[in-house]
């Protein structure tokens, strides 16, 4: 995940680099964290997006002509991942200057390891032991839908398109299913369809949830007369579905702050 997290923003610093411009990395410990930062001389963040940087679905450049593709999930995967090392992270810019990312990291205390209780206190249970399997083709919202369960105690398996799902319905002990709606060759009303049509030791009763960004009281009711027991739209607010997953999985479990 730490990997990740230097990746993702690598990637991104890249991305809005212009050839012969220059991306750099350094770490270094302040105080008791190991900090890195990652800048670029690129385009820059204009200063009403930058509160904005860290949020999924969140791009500077919304257009359907956009320069730069993506779903703008990146920066959102590195925050989740930073935030659950205990960790922070920020961003700066200059405008046309370029973009600096600073990631602060806590460094391990030796001391207060060895001083740590043999039994240390239960958290409190909120996913944890629920195996959730994620459909979704594109592969940054397979992501920050698979690094945020893991953060609720849920352990995902993530596939790209519905046959390989049934495929793992075969194989796999789960709990409850979250598909996409619009997916290529088999969308998810069909796949759905197919679920249900299998015996119960094959799946055939799994709890289903429908991620879609068609809200429209008729699209809600066909994915439900289809198989699915709950709905959520998109972009995916993370609480919803892992309220709609707890509802599904009868884990009555508080949400973390």
């Amino acid at each position: 995940r730490l990997q990740q997290i230097i990746w993702n923003l690598l990637s991104n610093a890249v991305k809005f680099t212009p050839n012969h411009g220059r991306v750099d990395i350094r770490q270094e410990q302040v105080g008791d964290q190991a900090q890195i930062t990652v800048s670029d001389t690129g385009k820059g963040i204009s200063p009403d997006f930058l509160p904005h940087i860290f949020e999924a679905f969140r791009q500077e450049d919304a257009s359907t002509t956009r320069k730069y593709g993506g779903l703008g999930l990146g920066l959102a995967i590195v925050r989740t991942l930073v935030e659950a090392h205990e960790g922070t992270i920020s961003a700066e810019s200059g405008g046309a200057q370029g973009a600096t990312f600073t990631v602060r990291l806590p460094l391990l205390d030796t001391e207060q390891e060895r001083e740590q209780p043999e039994c240390l206190p239960e958290q409190d249970p909120q996913l944890t032991g629920i195996r959730v399997l994620i459909i979704e083709d594109d592969p940054d919202h397979r992501e920050l839908l698979a690094v945020v369960l893991a953060k609720y105690g849920a352990h995902a398996v993530c596939v790209s398109s519905a046959s390989e799902a049934l495929d793992c319905l075969q194989t796999f002990r789960l709990d409850v299913l979250v598909s996409d709606i619009g997916m290529p060759e088999m969308d998810g009303y069909t796949f759905i369809e197919r679920v249900r049509s299998l015996p119960p030791d094959k799946g055939g009763q799994i709890p289903a949830i429908a991620l879609s960004g068609y809200a429209r009281k008729e699209d809600i009711q066909r994915a439900l007369s289809c198989g699915y027991q709950q709905h959520v739209n998109k972009p995916v607010r993370i609480e919803q579905l892992v309220e709609a997953i707890k509802a599904q999985t009868n884990t009555d479990a508080p949400l973390p702050e």
